[in-house]
């Protein structure tokens, strides 16, 4: 199976999406219908848990929600009044049915099952202290973790054994919990990952993404905070604070790529903020052209922002067929090849003898820039400019983002000068990490505790990087050894 879309391969992966109902007969129906609004967070599996106050019921599978969780023999055979779903991408651990979310176990206090968006940064060194002491893992997922911490807490209730186990992880999480005692939601204590809340009727209801509020019909509510757990016994809710405040940092590329441009995140309207970052980079790097062109769908917003503030008229100059599927078998390399055509095409009427400008969310191996490039020019057109509605991507993300390795990472390898030659471009520019701000309504990025998570961007991580360190501490020390010996 070979992914269509040229595109598919050159894009930061966009770590999970989780989806909870409680107090809502039929609730797992509610869940399939916010899972698929969370579709484009992560296509690889999805699972969706129930509690019909007596006994917990599952069903995961390998690939989208439709398909899988759109029968109504599926939705039957997932009854009760709480629900917690899931979808994925393998950002920590193989891809497996075994690591398909939500993950269920039988504790001591009954039944838990837990949905994680995020990764955890010191999972390996946790994993290697548990099954020392004799946990037995069942999945190579870091949110098992999570689940053998409870296990072992020595602490009471199982509301203090789940913040026990908390305050042990580092990184970045949303959890939604399920057990027998109630739902429970938070966010890690700097707000990596989004979580929000909303209501339908008196049903509580909480999903990483506000667009899946409006799938459902529900009201929004508001964000569930940094650091805060929020408990909920069938409609009824109290929250809590148990984490010595920080400061937030939430992610910066939620506004870039990740959440749906429909969704409102941290207050603001993500269509808003790409349609701001495009006008940042058009003052900030003009060009003298004929059409601005978005890569389809994710530069559009940016793309129309950028011919507002420039003067340049919007075309859609790549045409994306919305009806291929996201895999094809296709035999041979000359047909595979063929095959990126099949999701998106130049419209060469448009194109021949005009000097365009390319608007992209990102550059993250360079393929995908080289490949739209070169389309733009076997359409005829005279002059290729890109313009990037993010500032470069030279850092690998370690909180649920499936990022390439550093090293693959092209802003990390060559200069400016150097990437515009690797995707034949006439020019290339960036906006700067001041002008994401802007468009977020900062006056720049402070030196010293940004408001936001732009590590991918500048290297600054907010969070311990436990594993990554040791990791680096053991290739090190093989280095030297090797050349010792």
């Amino acid at each position: 199976m070979f992914s269509t879309n040229p595109f598919d391969d050159d894009k930061l992966r966009e770590e999970c999406g989780i989806f909870g109902v409680s107090g809502a007969d039929g609730a797992a129906a509610l869940v399939a219908l916010g899972l698929h609004a969370l579709q484009h967070r992560g296509q690889e599996a999805a699972g969706i848990s129930s509690f019909d106050g007596v006994q917990f019921h599952t069903h995961r599978a390998m690939g989208h929600v439709a398909g899988n969780f759109d029968r109504p023999e599926v939705i039957e055979a997932l009854p009760g009044a709480v629900s917690v779903g899931h979808v994925r991408y393998s950002t920590s651990g193989e891809t497996a049915l075994r690591n398909v979310q939500p993950l269920y176990a039988e504790l001591a206090s009954g039944g838990f099952a837990i949905a994680h968006n995020g990764n955890l940064s010191n999972a390996l060194r946790l994993r290697k202290d548990l099954v020392r002491t004799g946990s037995i893992f069942q999945s190579t997922s870091d949110t098992e973790v999570i689940i053998h911490l409870v296990a072992t807490s020595n602490y009471r209730t199982l509301l203090d054994r789940f913040i026990d186990a908390l305050k042990q992880v580092e990184g970045a999480y949303s959890l939604i919990c399920m057990t027998p005692e109630g739902m429970i939601a938070c966010r890690d204590p700097l707000g990596i990952r989004p979580l929000v809340m909303g209501k339908l009727g008196d049903s509580v209801i909480f999903a990483s993404e506000t667009v899946a509020l409006d799938v459902v019909g529900a009201e929004y509510v508001r964000d569930v905070e940094p650091g805060e757990l929020v408990i909920v016994k069938g409609t009824e809710l109290r929250s809590i604070r148990p984490f010595t405040p920080n400061a937030a940092r939430p992610c910066i590329f939620e506004y870039v790529y990740f959440s749906r441009p429909d969704s409102i995140s941290g207050g603001n309207s993500v269509y808003s903020v790409r349609k701001a970052i495009g006008a940042e980079l058009a003052i900030e790097s003009p060009v003298d052209a004929d059409l601005v062109i978005p890569v389809p769908d994710s530069g559009v917003p940016a793309a129309i922002g950028y011919a507002q503030q420039s003067g340049i008229p919007f075309e859609l100059g790549i045409i994306r067929s919305h009806y291929v599927g996201r895999t094809f078998i296709q035999p041979g390399d000359k047909v595979r090849h063929l095959g990126v055509k099949l999701k998106h095409n130049a419209n060469r009427a448009l194109i021949g003898g005009k000097r365009i400008v390319l608007i992209d969310d990102s550059i993250v191996r360079g393929t995908t820039s080289l490949k739209i490039v070169q389309m733009m020019r076997d359409a005829g057109a005279a002059e290729v400019h890109m313009r990037i509605a993010s500032p470069p991507t030279r850092h690998s993300c370690f909180y649920g983002v499936d990022t390439p390795e550093r090293a693959k990472l092209l802003a990390a390898k060559l200069d400016l000068g150097g990437m515009t030659e690797y995707i034949q471009a006439d020019s290339l520019a960036f906006v700067s990490i001041d002008g994401l701000y802007k468009a977020l309504g900062e006056a720049e990025r402070a030196a010293v505790r940004p408001k936001y998570c732009d590590a991918c961007f500048t290297g600054d991580y907010p969070t311990p990087l436990t594993d990554q360190d040791e990791t680096r501490s053991v290739d090190q020390l093989a280095m030297l050894e090797e050349r010792v010996g």
